[in-house]
């Protein structure tokens, strides 16, 4: 008699833990950020040790939501939900998403967006790319952050300069941050940049694609990373 042997489908697996700790995560933040009140920082020391747990938390959770979210999109099980949508008010999602982790850092972000500006893009899937970049700027920037947008001749460009050390080469040298470019022995997979790309793609419009752009040419000094949508 011959037994049969059920296959485990291992992504399925690995995106169901991933819900499953995204979901304590969220609780373990929300849990942080009432002790955080409940008990303020008495020196600059316990200052920077809420920082650190407000940054990694923070970051722990963009980065399972992205994966979370690749997986979803690569199993065609989500799309792409476009609609007009206010600028400002998706950059000011964001920035209060992050309240937190800039007060603790001790950061100042300016925002520059006419309050009139509008575009047409998924505003979950712009929001979660914006968050994810704000979250990562913060860990580099010392003093000041710029979350910008505004109609160009290559779109919508939403934007985010900061005043830390900039990308280093090998991001600028990158022309897409498709799978193919991560790089996992290094410790870098740039799992943030794979996802903005898959959702700048995913936006078209008739011959126009959506795309992102880094450099270090920031007006702060520092690393500019600006998303493109048509």
């Amino acid at each position: 008699m011959t037994r049969e042997v059920q296959q485990v489908d291992f992504s399925f697996v690995l995106a169901s833990s991933v819900h499953d700790m995204k979901n304590s995560l969220g609780m373990l933040i929300n849990t942080l950020a009432d002790v955080m009140v409940q008990y303020p920082p008495q020196n600059n020391q316990h200052a920077k040790s809420y920082a650190v747990l407000e940054y990694e938390a923070a970051r722990i959770n963009s980065e399972l939501i992205q994966l979370l979210s690749l997986y979803r999109l690569d199993h065609d099980q989500a799309r792409v939900h476009i609609d007009e949508c206010i600028v400002v008010d998706v950059l000011s999602e964001q920035i209060a998403r992050n309240y937190t982790l800039l007060q603790t850092r001790e950061l100042e972000l300016v925002l520059q967006c006419d309050d009139s500006l509008t575009g047409y893009f998924d505003s979950d899937l712009v929001g979660g790319v914006i968050n994810n970049i704000l979250v990562n700027a913060a860990r580099y920037s010392k003093q000041k952050l710029i979350l910008f947008a505004q109609h160009t001749a290559e779109g919508l460009c939403i934007g985010i300069e900061d005043d830390g050390p900039g990308y280093p080469e090998d991001m600028l040298n990158a022309s897409t941050f498709a799978e193919a470019r991560t790089n996992f022995t290094s410790g870098r997979p740039h799992l943030g940049l794979m996802f903005a790309n898959k959702v700048a793609l995913m936006h078209r419009n008739k011959s126009q694609q959506g795309f992102i752009r880094l450099t270090n040419d920031s007006s702060l000094g520092g690393g500019c990373f600006t998303l493109y949508l048509p």
